[in-house]
């Protein structure tokens, strides 16, 4: 009997587990599983549209995401209120790199300002802009896809693989001109892997440059020359090919080596760096049927809609936003807009950013002459605001605004509908400065519309505002990530100026003259009859200007310690009742800080950080912190 019992209950034991088996070996119904997703073009789309969205550094080096209240999964340096808000793709970091150079003053944000690192530099703990732990997050999902889509039966594998291959060559040159040399991983490390997987050490910056040119020369040999905007294509491998061999070149011809090579270069590489940036331009230049935006007579509204028209001929790669943002459910836009547009505005502010008069001074006039105002002259008399920026390059009216600019809703006071209101005091008939926020003067407010929000909170403004890459039709009064302009990655322009610059730099002077002209002449300004290092260097700072070029190249070109340490200058209008017109002042040290902004030469790199260094003994920290 007790034979014939155990007989059953192993029957039943087996039956059970058979059934446990075939549960097991269900596919789920909720969900697809891993290997359905290796399998199905549309599940691998998908996946890889997600890598995409998790390299926010396209987009002028911002370095998290929001796509919730809570900010992104990936956001594993930080995911606070302060990051996401701060630093994020959809929200104010796509402006932070403006506002740490000499390109312009913060004013106003919700979150976190950078005005301590101006004034004192990264320091060692220091967590803005880093791109460390969230690289390291996407790297690691872009090996996994590399990977597993190797194994993947699906017909076109090879350009998706190409395309994550560009998105892991994109993380390691936000990591590299960042921290020099940082630890090359391809492969997806095991959680039981041996001590030198889990901790690596650092490769040096010359050998992280060379991975990023090997692997966009041959992922420029692998996609297609055309594809769905957005996407990476040969001409988005090339222009990262070049602009990572400039940054390289640069580094190993003004640089210095250090850390036994961990940072900067050998002596003698800067000439083949130089000479594999200025082919990888060049290919583009001849054969990637690219143009300089040229489809408006008006050579400012010409320059405006390189930003503003989708799909225009200078768009090499662009980050697209005709999503919904993410208070929508999406993260598919940024908050461009909303933040640098003058009012109307949803707060009242806008203008969160405010162009130095130095920076407006380097735009050139039209016959090319210097743009630089006499103080005492312009003292002396008063102006229209036709008389004082007249014959101004086009890009100037097209990249910043000021007092008189016209813009739709804006209340202009005596300038009249549309018209923005910078003033900042009246003088009155008898000769009495009257600038009071509540006071005014034959019915005309002391301060104008625009900057009354900066008398309230004792804000000092620098008489300019942003206007590349605004567009007058959005709706800037629905709060943060409404933007829908698409953000270009690369564009023709600064294809040709990074071939100027290498072209210059191999003694090509006749090549790089030709380059630059062609920018200019688009622009509406007088052509170079000849070049040199510093009218190429002067031509990127105008034509690039807020597009997150400036705090690097300055970085790369190991001039940002004499550049950045200095203070700069804003400018004030006053109206004149008697007259009609404005007196102009000067107003010094505009950022009103009690220190000199100052760029420390450790700065150069950036610290990798005691909690790491600590994290993992074989990191080497970087040199002064």
């Amino acid at each position: 009997m007790k034979s014939k019992f155990n007989i059953a209950i192993a029957a039943i034991a087996a039956l059970t587990m058979s059934s446990c088996y075939k549960v097991m070996d269900q596919v789920p119904t909720d969900r697809y599983t891993d290997a359905v997703v290796w399998n199905d073009p549309v599940l691998l789309d998908a996946h890889l549209a997600e890598l995409y969205a998790c390299v926010p550094v396209m987009i002028q080096d911002a370095t998290t995401l929001m796509n919730s209240w809570s900010g992104a999964p990936m956001n594993v340096d930080d995911n606070g209120w302060t990051a996401t808000m701060g630093f994020s793709a959809q929200m104010e970091g796509t402006v932070r790199t403006n506002e740490i150079t000499d390109e312009a003053k913060y004013n106003f944000g919700a979150q976190a300002h950078l005005l301590d690192l101006k004034e004192n530099g990264i320091q060692a703990n220091g967590t803005e802009l880093q791109w460390w732990g969230n690289a390291y997050y996407t790297i690691r999902n872009l090996n996994n896809f590399i990977e597993r889509a190797g194994e993947s039966s699906i017909s076109n594998v090879e350009e998706r693989i190409g395309e994550a291959r560009f998105l892991r060559a994109f993380c390691y040159f936000a990591m590299v001109k960042r921290y020099g040399g940082v630890p090359l991983i391809t492969k997806v490390i095991p959680i039981d892997g041996d001590s030198s997987m889990l901790f690596p050490k650092r490769n040096t910056e010359k050998e992280i440059y060379d991975f990023i040119l090997s692997e966009t020369d041959d992922i420029s040999k692998i996609l297609p020359g055309a594809a769905e905007a957005g996407r990476a294509n040969k001409w988005a491998a090339l222009a990262l090919r070049g602009r990572a061999a400039l940054y390289a070149a640069s580094i190993a011809r003004f640089g210095t080596q250090q850390l036994n090579g961990l940072l900067g270069f050998p002596g003698g590489d800067d000439v083949s760096y130089y000479q594999v940036a200025y082919n990888a331009n060049k290919e583009i230049i001849d054969g990637g049927g690219f143009a300089l935006y040229n489809g408006d007579a008006d050579k400012v509204q010409n320059f405006k809609n390189i930003f503003l028209k989708k799909g225009n001929s200078e768009a090499i790669m662009v980050k697209q936003h005709s999503g919904k943002g993410f208070m929508d459910g999406g993260s598919n836009r940024w908050s461009w807009d909303m933040v640098e547009c003058p009012r109307p505005n949803v707060w009242g502010v806008g203008n969160y950013h405010g162009p130095y008069l130095d920076f407006v001074e380097e735009f050139e006039l039209t016959d090319g002459s210097s743009g630089v105002i006499d103080r005492t002259y312009t003292k002396s008399r008063l102006w229209t605001m036709d008389e004082l920026w007249s014959d101004r390059d086009p890009r100037f009216f097209a990249t910043v605004w000021t007092n008189g600019t016209s813009w739709a809703g804006a209340s202009g006071g005596t300038l009249g509908a549309d018209k923005i209101d910078m003033h900042n005091g009246i003088m009155s008939r008898e000769g009495q400065l009257i600038d009071g926020r509540y006071d005014s003067y034959e019915g005309i407010s002391a301060v104008g519309d625009q900057l009354v929000r900066f008398k309230e909170g004792n804000v000092t403004n620098t008489g300019f505002g942003l206007m590349k890459y605004l567009d007058p039709t959005a709706n800037n009064f629905n709060w943060f990530c409404e933007s829908t302009t698409d953000y270009l990655i690369f564009r023709y322009g600064e294809i040709l100026l990074n071939y100027a610059e290498a072209a210059f730099e191999l003694g090509k002077d006749g090549d790089a003259l030709i380059a630059v002209n062609q920018i200019r002449e688009r622009a509406g300004i007088a052509g170079l009859g000849s070049v040199s290092r510093e009218k190429i260097r002067h031509e990127r700072k105008v034509e690039l200007a807020f597009e997150n070029h400036r705090y690097w190249d300055l970085r790369r070109w190991r001039t940002a310690v004499t550049a950045l340490t200095r203070t700069y200058t804003g400018i004030r209008y006053i109206y004149d009742a008697a007259s009609g017109k404005y007196r102009v002042d000067f107003i010094d040290n505009i950022d009103g800080r009690p220190k000199t902004p100052t760029f420390p030469e450790k700065n150069y790199y950036f610290p990798i950080g005691q909690g790491r260094v600590a994290a993992n003994p074989n990191l080497v920290e970087n040199p002064g912190y």
